[in-house]
């Protein structure tokens, strides 16, 4: 067994699940890695080879309360087939203290997390938070020799659909239209991040671009008008797994996203980009990393930003951060990270 047996522990949103990759793949240099995630979480990380196991935290059902902890525990100290895990360093990429309580009582000996945690008390070791950098970055530098790695680093994420997820987005694709794909995400769980203008969108895109919305199942509702304004765009939304959304994104020239886990997942793949934020900000650290990036804004609101996440309604009744982002200004950053990319090749 390696002297270095890493667990990362990260039950918190989607898109920080695919920001914590890069500290997964740093850590798998010196050893195992096993890689603790909520339940939706856990399809992200399929056939990632720096993932040894995956270890789902099902932390508001099955495994939620003291019970469910302590079951948690054993299996950080005993893999699927009753063999030790072996693990010697724990990573907490959140602050929680239940993840704190959680590699404390299973006896991790090292447990790295960040100073400004509730559970830092449990910690081992501690870093800065990192106000300034990047999440991506921020996690990273909890492998880092020093707790800290210049702010001018910020790796991008990786991601590994599978062959199947790559013939499942090309059989939604087709082969039939070799047009430049643009790929629209309207939807986000924070009702303020929705920019509302996508219908309006994609009518102005669909003259020129072959047009796909992704999704869940969830959101068709939201995407029923898309299609309406644009009835030969693609509707891939329901139809794909989260890597399946990510191979889709691959195939594609470039997104236009809110600040949701798209946008994240273009990162991964390092699709053009195009982000649309409203009561969050980039400085926040969950900006776009592909190469070719447009952040779309309100630079005149001092309002903004109004909440780290996105409220469900705006505070103050206008929702102007988000109104007063016109169609136009979005289609002229579609050209924008399309013409860069096209530089590049």
């Amino acid at each position: 067994m390696s002297a270095v047996c890493s667990l990362v522990v990260q039950t918190s949103f989607l898109g920080d699940t695919v920001l914590t990759t890069p500290l997964i793949a740093t850590l798998a240099e010196r050893g195992p890695v096993d890689v603790l995630v909520r339940p939706d979480a856990a399809s992200l990380l399929l056939g990632h080879p720096a993932i040894r196991d995956v270890i789902v935290f099902d932390k508001r059902g099955r495994d939620r309360g003291l019970r469910g902890i302590g079951r948690m525990a054993q299996a950080i100290r005993t893999r699927a087939d009753g063999s030790a895990r072996g693990t010697t360093h724990a990573y907490l990429a959140q602050q929680s203290w239940r993840s704190a309580a959680l590699v404390w009582l299973a006896r991790v000996p090292v447990r790295v997390g960040w100073r400004s945690a509730s559970g830092r008390a449990l910690y081992t070791q501690v870093v800065p938070w990192g106000e300034e950098l990047h999440y991506s970055a921020r996690c990273w530098a909890l492998a880092a020799a020093t707790g800290r790695p210049s702010s001018l680093v910020v790796p991008r994420p990786v991601l590994c659909p599978s062959p199947e997820d790559t013939a499942q987005a090309q059989a939604i694709l087709g082969t039939d239209d070799d047009r430049t794909l643009i790929v629209l995400a309207p939807s986000s769980v924070w009702g303020t991040k929705r920019w509302p203008y996508y219908p309006e969108l994609a009518q102005a895109l669909a003259s020129r671009f072959r047009v796909a919305v992704i999704g869940s199942t969830a959101d068709l509702a939201l995407c029923a008008p898309i299609i309406a304004a644009a009835p030969d765009s693609i509707l891939a939304a329901g139809r794909l797994s989260l890597l399946g959304t990510a191979a889709l994104l691959r195939e594609s020239q470039a997104l236009v996203t809110n600040d949701s886990v798209p946008l994240h997942l273009a990162s991964a793949m390092n699709t053009p980009t195009v982000s649309i934020f409203g009561p969050t900000v980039p400085a926040f650290g969950f900006g776009p990393l592909a190469m070719d990036a447009q952040v779309v804004e309100h630079p005149l609101l001092d309002c903004r930003p109004c909440h780290a996440h996105g409220p469900a309604v705006c505070p103050l009744g206008h929702f102007r951060c988000m109104r007063e982002l016109p169609v136009e200004r979005v289609v002229r950053a579609v050209e924008a990270v399309l013409s860069s990319a096209n530089a590049r090749r």
